[in-house]
């Protein structure tokens, strides 16, 4: 089977000296595209972590084929999907995950491109969370938003010394502050399962015109941790982040403190995070808003 794998995932395998699978692949997906009965598309750009593919099924249904690269494991993205049902994301067809494999409903646009003012957008995707978050107990096997902050509190400061301090110590420690907050903050008892991702480009539009999302993380946590990446998102748009946080919390019921915690987590992390691998100007506006903050 001729493949057309995408550059940055290409990069992402052989960087992780992962390339005999580049070499597998092509027999991986002919194997799931006979199994499935689908016929086998052309591939999408932009992502890095995963393959996907247009594939059409036996009765003519559009879909989409998503093969995680090694060392991304897709289980705890297919529980997720499992748990929302279409709810709010992509509805989950299939999956395989001995092979990495998820079959997927197949959205149109990201937001992004269909929805030009910023103010609605944000209205949207915060719809769209609210329509995803359902109740999950301990007994669901996902991580959650306290183990995540506690990932984050060991990873960032040796991420901002490897990326070159590309932001103030002082915002790293705001950063840190809220880390710790949010994690003590954590109660199984009123968690929900939160996309963990949400921004323009993974909100997708469904044949309905609603908005779905796709690439959950998928984690029990509380809704904030959703809310603080729409606080996050945008940051040289000029608005005022905390009238922003104070809308959504209105909006939701969610407390406003919690959301702006988490927004300064997303802000920091993500920006520093794309410094490190030089994805720009991303990085710096996100770098430059938080130094704001924190001044």
């Amino acid at each position: 089977m001729s493949l057309d794998i995408p550059e940055q995932v290409r990069k992402t395998v052989v960087a992780d000296g992962n390339e005999s699978w580049l070499d597998e692949l092509p027999g991986v997906v002919d194997s799931l595209a006979r199994e499935w009965s689908l016929v086998i598309g052309r591939s999408f750009a932009g992502g890095h972590a995963a393959l996907a593919v247009e594939v059409t099924l036996v009765d003519g249904t559009p879909a989409v084929l998503k093969v995680g690269v090694p060392g991304r494991d897709v289980a705890q993205e297919a529980m997720a999907l499992r748990l929302a049902n279409g709810a709010g994301c992509a509805k989950l067809l299939r999956e395989d995950l001995g092979r990495q494999a998820l079959l997927l409903e197949r959205l149109g646009a990201p937001m992004y491109d269909l929805v030009a003012d910023p103010a609605s957008r944000h209205d949207l995707l915060c719809e769209v969370a609210v329509r995803l978050w359902r109740p999950i107990g301990p007994d669901i096997d996902l991580p959650t938003g306290a183990k995540l902050a506690e990932q984050y509190a060991d990873r960032l400061p040796r991420l901002w010394e490897q990326a070159g301090r590309p932001c103030s110590p002082a915002t790293v420690a705001d950063a840190l502050n809220c880390m710790d907050r949010r994690r003590l903050a954590h109660d199984d008892r009123s968690a929900v399962l939160v996309h963990g991702d949400i921004h323009e480009m993974n909100a997708l539009q469904a044949s309905d015109g609603s908005y779905k999302l796709i690439d959950p993380a998928g984690l029990r946590a509380e809704p904030a941790c959703d809310l603080g990446t729409i606080v996050r998102c945008n940051p040289d748009l000029g608005d005022d982040l905390w009238a922003r946080t104070e809308q959504l919390a209105s909006r939701t019921g969610v407390d406003a403190t919690a959301i702006w915690e988490w927004g300064t987590i997303h802000r920091v992390v993500s920006g520093v995070y794309a410094c490190s691998i030089g994805f720009q100007p991303f990085g710096d506006l996100l770098l430059a808003e938080a130094d704001r903050l924190t001044a």
